[in-house]
């Protein structure tokens, strides 16, 4: 497969803090790359910086070819059709003030040239994607568990049917069964719709289950990457080592 996404030479800087140091990767098209480490160790902010959501220090990133950092904003906004991002808490992610269809509908209105039918058939469509009811649309956030919210949060992901997803520890606030099923949501999703995935997580395991390759994050820095299976099985650094020992087996 070709490479979707191309990072290189990526490094952010806050202050004194250098918070992402000359990190470089692939993701091929149609794959997932797991991107691992403990709290702090730069994850959110490369994945932030793929989709320009933060704008790196030095590096470049190129998605299908384009250079993502020289786009201009008409070209960004086309760009960011095609890739998306799922953070982290699903209770932040979601005004709590809208209707389900008008948060999953926003990427459309945001975008524009989309007929109110064409907008009520898709939100309808992606309600089902994502295993909800239609029903759902005329509710309030606070109204769903943690698990449906997530979902609701892929939904809008999915919304102007993107090819790369950046996955910003998906379940991590969510109990272990619903987290689960959410990750079992992912891999359909990918298979169905043939999704390129970034997968952030602090746990190995669960790389070692979605992820076909996975990158080793330690303190900014990029201390090792390959194929998900030879690196867990056959890890090469001791931090590695440590990140495969301090989490128990995946049961999915």
């Amino acid at each position: 497969m070709p490479d979707l996404i191309e990072a290189s030479g990526l490094s952010k800087i806050y202050g004194t803090s250098r918070v992402v140091d000359n990190v470089t990767f692939t993701v091929r098209r149609g794959e997932t790359l797991g991107l691992v480490g403990e709290s702090g160790s730069g994850k959110s902010t490369v994945a932030r910086m793929l989709l320009r959501l933060v704008e790196p220090t030095s590096g470049t990133v190129r998605f299908d070819g384009t250079d993502v950092l020289a786009a201009n904003k008409t070209d960004l906004r086309a760009l960011r059709q095609r890739m998306q991002m799922v953070f982290q808490d699903p209770f932040a992610a979601l005004n709590p003030k809208m209707r389900i269809r008008d948060i999953v509908g926003e990427p459309f209105a945001i975008h524009g040239g989309y007929s109110r039918d064409t907008v009520h058939t898709r939100v309808t469509e992606l309600m089902g994607e994502v295993g909800l009811d239609a029903d759902v649309l005329e509710r309030y956030p606070h109204e769903f568990s943690g698990g449906q919210r997530q979902r609701i949060n892929i939904a809008r992901a999915l919304a102007l049917k993107p090819e790369f997803l950046a996955l910003d520890e998906p379940v991590s606030a969510l109990d272990v069964s619903v987290g689960a099923q959410v990750i079992n949501l992912l891999r359909d999703l990918q298979r169905t719709h043939g999704l390129t995935y970034l997968f952030i997580s602090h746990s190995m395991p669960l790389v070692r289950y979605l992820c076909d390759c996975v990158a080793v994050m330690e303190k900014g820095h990029l201390v090792e990457i390959g194929d998900v299976l030879q690196v867990c099985e056959h890890a090469r650094e001791e931090y590695t080592q440590r990140l495969i020992a301090a989490t128990p087996e995946l049961l999915v």
